[in-house]
């Protein structure tokens, strides 16, 4: 089975996700609208209809902006943990009963076609969960807003076909930039962000024929950039002697527009 896998938006505006196979598929958050979201679906001839429910992977906003008007004009099943409802509800009261789905912690459950797990990761939300999505022996994890990589979350990472992995920050840009002292010192927190350093550091240590696309996501507009993050990725898999030579494919995700669909 082939697995298509559509960045909508990966940015600090939102974050969407799709993953399809022949005749259905998933939303991964929705941080944009719903109108945004049906509009970049169309684009890739996808409909919303072929949606069978949205996985949602922490309650910040730029994941969760369009969920209630989604949910409730396309009467899409959410799915998330207990402790994430709980937080999403508060605010987002306009979500119905029959929406809510709850999942649990690193248990598999079935989706559109898919073999699903979630586990948890670390972030400054009462809970975030990564996302490791399976189509027969084909895998894709979503590990976006975590501090740092632990060892619940580094297995799931390291089975991937296709990761989508974040790479928030340039250290320098983000020290020296204008934001807060305390914001600076949360986004570098275990419960804060990845940064470039550190997302390529476990790259560099996890790289192997199995892993056939990198996806860097979740760049910050105002402390990274697109080429900042490849040639740290580049510079630190060379230190360490790596030469990809065209197994694996790297790319990385825009942060207010779409990216091309990629097929595993």
């Amino acid at each position: 089975m082939e697995i298509s896998f559509y960045s909508l938006s990966s940015g600090s505006s939102g974050n969407c996700y799709y993953i399809g196979n022949e005749s259905c598929g998933i939303l991964i958050d929705a941080g944009i609208s719903a109108r945004s979201v049906t509009r970049y679906l169309k684009e890739m001839d996808i409909s919303i209809t072929t949606v069978m429910g949205i996985l949602i992977t922490h309650n910040h906003s730029d994941h969760i902006r369009g969920l209630e008007v989604l949910a409730r004009r396309y009467n899409l099943p959410v799915y998330t943990t207990r402790k994430i409802w709980n937080s999403i509800l508060t605010s987002q009261k306009g979500i119905t009963p029959g929406c809510i789905r709850e999942v649990t912690l690193q248990q598999q459950f079935k989706l559109a076609g898919f073999d699903i797990e979630v586990f948890p990761v670390n972030h400054d939300a009462p809970e975030t969960i990564g996302l490791h999505i399976c189509a027969g022996d084909k895998k894709i994890t979503i590990a976006t807003d975590l501090g740092h990589i632990c060892g619940i979350s580094a297995p799931y990472i390291r089975r991937a076909n296709l990761l989508v992995i974040e790479s928030n920050y340039d250290e320098e840009m983000l020290v020296k930039g204008g934001y807060p002292y305390f914001l600076k010192k949360r986004i570098l927190s275990d419960h804060g962000h990845l940064g470039n350093d550190q997302t390529s550091e476990f790259l560099a240590g996890m790289i192997s024929d199995e892993l056939s696309h990198i996806c860097l996501a979740h760049l910050s507009k105002n402390n990274n950039t697109p080429e900042k993050a490849l040639n740290k990725l580049r510079h630190t898999l060379e230190k360490h002697g790596i030469s990809l030579n065209g197994k694996t494919s790297i790319k990385v995700l825009n942060r207010d527009v779409p990216t091309g669909v990629i097929r595993i």
